[in-house]
């Protein structure tokens, strides 16, 4: 499509259209061409080119990256939440490559909400684990988990080694597990939040808060999730799943 002035169709808007184009034929498939290399190519002010581009992330089509750039947005991630799933098991599904990065661990006297979760009496210990949820290479979740403490001692090592929890787990004697509860709701995130998932901080995020317990119904970890939403989309199964 030709870039045509005075054609009653706004500028930026014909640039829009055209990159949409471009990404629907698969000519472009991760990453668009900065600013500059646009701005020279459609022979428009960069001002002109941003618009275009918001309008893309408006759309769906594009994520932009502070500091990386602009990616074609690929498939969301369908996140299962069934009782028997976590969210490796959906990724598995899907043949998406993902894996937990811990940033730090730590034994912590949490909230009394938390303590109560986990059936547990307030001001006792836990292990805190803050990790990184990566797939294909992208930061899509940002992690608090809460396990019992002496119970789940040295857990963090065997989560480091792993990268996937439900492998850390059989170390500790939990080889079956259920979700007693899901919590989901949409908020900003915290500046550092939005720094981890690249994303601005007025993009809203998926805040979901689960609760596992063993095969004696032991709640075994508290866990709370921060993805991004341009990422993920949750999908609530039967309670019989």
């Amino acid at each position: 499509m030709r870039i045509e002035r005075g054609s009653g169709i706004a500028l930026w808007r014909q640039i829009e259209q055209t990159l949409a184009a471009d990404i629907a034929s698969k000519a472009i498939t991760e990453r668009l061409p900065n600013e500059i290399e646009l701005a020279s190519r459609f022979n428009v002010n960069r001002h002109t080119v941003r618009r275009a581009v918001q309008a893309l992330e408006s759309r769906g089509l594009v994520r932009i990256e502070q500091g990386r750039g602009t990616f074609v947005q690929e498939e969301l991630i369908d996140y299962r939440l069934g009782r028997k799933r976590r969210f490796s098991h959906s990724l598995d599904d899907q043949q998406r490559r993902g894996a937990s990065q811990i940033q730090r661990s730590a034994t912590t006297v949490p909230r009394d909400e938390v303590c109560e979760l986990l059936a547990i009496p307030p001001g006792t210990t836990v292990l805190q684990v803050d990790a990184l949820d990566v797939v294909d290479d992208r930061v899509i979740g940002v992690c608090t988990q809460y396990f019992p403490l002496p119970r789940f001692a040295g857990l963090d090592a065997h989560y480091a080694t792993t990268g996937r929890i439900t492998d850390a787990l059989p170390a500790f004697g939990v080889t079956d597990f259920s979700r007693t509860l899901s919590r989901v709701t949409a908020r900003l995130p915290r500046p550092e939040t939005a720094q981890l998932l690249a994303q601005p901080k007025t993009q809203p995020i998926l805040y979901v808060e689960n609760v596992y317990a063993d095969g004696d119904g032991v709640p075994i970890e508290y866990g709370i999730t921060r993805f991004a939403a341009d990422a993920v989309q949750l999908l609530i199964e039967p309670e019989t799943a």
